[in-house]
């Protein structure tokens, strides 16, 4: 039996640590090779939504987050050559280090996803007080575990001599090219402002512009092309192998027949960052749509979602299982005084992740928290994450000061300097919900500065190993303490009616039963 196999240039973008230099790289030569014609496939190494949508806005295509911790190898192939489409070729911006992972076996790391796409590495290298060292340096992240490290750039050079003497010395004793040296920048060509990079729904007075944030991409388009040598580049993605594949990720019939033309195809270039395949305003979703087969016969619905300032962390692979599940996707904003559909217009609301303490007062001020409220007291199913959750606690405290929230759960999202959840998490679903079966093992993430105060009686739904959720060590939270020792043990998950809320953030391809249950509980059928 011939095992099916296609073809597609790829390289994988990592570094010796975060902070490396490999997103400055990757969306540079991202942005290089579009504007040189090129269409590039960008790619995380997740968890991540912030690079991801710096790597669309550079590429002007959807980013795809792959991630050993949610996908096997067989997945993960099968989810790049779906999400490849008609690219030339794909940048997969690593994270951390090359070889950072979970454990002492470094699972889930960078090379790991290498290994599994059968991808080249280009290592980005800080050498920063550094000569000879570099080489040694090199060779032991070539000799350490099975990887094609097939180039290096360094990073931070303090002249031409001194990158001179780097690249001899790499080359001569690791025969890995060395493929172009970026000199030490004076300020980071990139706005970063809150957890890293700037958001591109940053709505404050002295926030980039989208003009300002392609404009910032050019520059790092014109440094790559003029300290890398782009043409070598392109070869090591042209040396990948093909690829085995053997499985579709996606059903073969497409998704996009629930009535609206796919929005991707009603932008061009840069102007379709980050948009999700095929949506439709909260203003014209129709009655009624056909669909075809693959995707479900049953009675369509209407989920709505957030996307603006607030909260705009979502997977496309996310509304992507939705829609296959039966869904139509309407995208709304709790921070516009455009109005919302009324209860009957939405089957069920989708409140996704992203920076809700960055809008404290827009936020508070919104009608749309009353309509949220009210769409929970008539049993619409509403499925929050992280600062969804937030917002529908009844108040968030940033610097002392409290901002009214939607007020369904009695807590209070506190902020902190530090992170109080960071990482990935297992999650065991030990309560009934609409959304996930009892006994359900769940694989998410977690990245919050807030932590969950309990204002009266909660009832947590899932227990996290890892992860720390809504009851981190050192929170004893009313309706937890009771628990005693095992208050200690990390908890997420709340549920009042139909509406869920947990810090937890799910890729709904690693949770396949997520989209469909969503989707039945809209109809109001019962699994």
């Amino acid at each position: 039996m011939i095992t099916p196999t296609f073809t597609a240039p790829r390289l994988v973008v990592s570094g010796l640590s975060g902070g490396g230099g490999k997103t400055l790289v990757s969306l540079g030569l991202a942005r290089a090779l579009t504007l040189r014609g090129l269409r590039v496939k960008p790619c995380k190494k997740g968890p991540d939504y912030i690079d991801a949508a710096w790597l669309s806005l550079a590429s002007g295509r959807t980013p795809t987050n792959l991630d050993p911790y949610f996908l096997s190898d067989d997945r993960l192939r099968a989810l790049f050559r779906a999400s490849f489409d008609d690219a030339d070729l794909a940048i997969i911006e690593g994270n951390r280090g090359l070889y950072d992972g979970r454990d002492l076996e470094g699972s889930c790391s960078t090379a790991t996803l290498a290994r599994a796409l059968d991808a080249p590495v280009l290592l980005t290298l800080t050498v920063t007080k550094m000569t000879r060292t570099a080489a040694a340096v090199v060779a032991g992240l070539a000799n350490f575990e099975p990887v094609k490290l097939a180039g290096v750039i360094l990073n931070r050079v303090a002249s031409s001599r001194h990158a001179d003497l780097i690249r001899r010395s790499i080359e001569t004793y690791t025969g890995i090219p060395v493929l172009g040296e970026i000199p030490r920048l004076a300020e980071n060509p990139i706005p970063e402002r809150h957890m890293g990079l700037v958001s591109m729904h940053d709505e404050s007075p002295d926030a980039p512009g989208r003009s300002e944030l392609l404009a910032a991409l050019d520059g790092l388009a014109a440094l790559v092309e003029n300290h890398l040598d782009i043409e070598a580049v392109q070869r090591i993605a042209r040396s990948a192998p093909e690829l085995a594949c053997t499985d579709a990720f996606w059903e073969e019939a497409s998704p996009r027949s629930l009535g609206t033309a796919p929005l991707s195809e009603t932008l061009t270039g840069t102007e379709r960052c980050a948009q999700p395949d095929s949506v439709i305003s909260a203003a014209s979703a129709p009655e009624t749509g056909g669909l075809v087969s693959g995707v479900s016969a049953e009675r369509p619905v209407t989920i709505g979602y957030v996307r603006d300032a607030a909260l705009w962390f979502y997977y496309e692979e996310n509304f992507e299982a939705l829609r296959r599940a039966g869904a139509r996707l309407v995208e709304l904003s709790v921070l516009s005084p455009e109005p919302w559909p009324a209860v009957g217009g939405l089957d069920g609301l989708y409140l996704g992740g992203g920076f809700p303490e960055m809008v404290p007062e827009r936020l508070s001020g919104s009608p749309h928290l009353a309509e949220i409220r009210d769409y929970s007291m008539r049993n619409m199913p509403i499925y929050a994450e992280c600062g969804g959750f937030m917002i529908l606690c009844e108040a968030m405290r940033i610097d002392g000061k409290d901002y009214p929230m939607a007020g369904l759960f009695p807590a209070r999202a506190e902020f902190r300097p530090q992170p109080q959840g960071l990482g990935y998490v297992e999650a065991t679903v030990e309560a009934e919900n609409p959304f996930h079966p009892v006994g359900a093992v769940l694989r998410g993430h977690e990245f919050h500065y807030s932590r969950c105060v309990a204002l009266g009686d909660l009832a947590p739904t899932l227990r996290l190993s890892p992860g720390v959720g809504m009851s981190g060590p050192g929170h004893r939270a009313k309706g937890l303490a009771a628990e005693g020792p095992d208050t200690l043990r990390s908890r997420d998950g709340l549920l009042i009616r139909n509406t869920f809320a947990a810090y937890t953030h799910l890729f709904a391809p690693a949770v396949p039963h997520w989209a469909r249950r969503f989707v039945a509980a809209c109809r109001g059928v019962k699994e």
